[in-house]
């Protein structure tokens, strides 16, 4: 059985004997680094089908490992560092990192995480056009969006903030990210105009627009969306 390789880039022993067997437990197969050196040449010989890395490497900085990696490859990779700094988290993410977990951390979330962002590069790669989340259907082959079987009226702008968010579901989207590719880089600091129109979209897709459940905030950095599980 071919099983889906993880790399795990962190220079604690105590982090590599913990994630090794747990994530042997769940039917990975691990490799390590200890350097960003080391972490470059494993993506481009082992070919990790995804990478877990830790920011606080002993050679270089591991967003200087994500600018690296994502000049040539879109394997996914999670953030696994205890650098809590909202600006470290915007900083990695905006440079192409899929998701972000502080240490601390629980392997349940971590799993689940790992699971999410190895279900979306398939669906990434195989070209999926359809998203399902809480009762909101969205086609984008066919620009259509209901919700519980009643169509969805969406702007323009409605329509591309909705699509990008859902074609990186489950993992973060900066503000930044958000505002340059649905209104170009000269918006890239309107923050209260994304918020606005972040607010319109969930009066029209969350069954309660108070306490929404596919449109997530993620506090400082940016929104998450949330798809049913396949």
């Amino acid at each position: 059985m071919n099983l889906q390789r993880i790399l795990v880039v962190d220079d604690e022993p105590q982090i590599q004997r913990f994630l090794r067997p747990a994530l042997t437990a769940a039917g990975y197969h691990v490799l390590e680094a200890l350097t960003g050196a080391a972490a470059l040449k494993a993506v481009a010989t082992a070919a990790p089908d995804l990478v877990i890395l830790d920011l606080g490497l002993p050679d270089m900085d591991g967003k200087d490992v994500i600018a690296n990696v994502r000049s040539w490859s879109q394997v996914p990779i999670i953030i696994l560092s205890a650098r809590d700094r909202e600006s470290e988290k915007i900083a990695a993410l905006d440079l192409g990192a899929d998701d972000y977990i502080e240490k601390p951390f629980g392997i349940g979330e971590l799993t689940a995480r790992i699971r999410t962002a190895l279900r979306h590069r398939v669906q990434d790669d195989g070209g999926s056009t359809t998203i399902v989340a809480d009762g909101l259907y969205i086609d984008t082959l066919r620009r259509l969006v209901t919700h519980d079987g009643n169509p969805v009226r969406l702007t323009p702008k409605e329509y591309d903030l909705l699509v990008k968010l859902a074609h990186h579901a489950g993992r973060v989207v900066t503000h930044k990210t958000l505002l340059t590719s649905v209104w170009g880089p000269a918006h890239a600091d309107d923050l209260h105009y994304l918020r606005v129109f972040i607010g319109q979209l969930r009066a029209k897709v969350e069954r309660d627009p108070a306490d929404p459940r596919i449109i997530r905030t993620e506090p400082g950095v940016g929104y998450r969306f949330v798809a049913d599980e396949e």
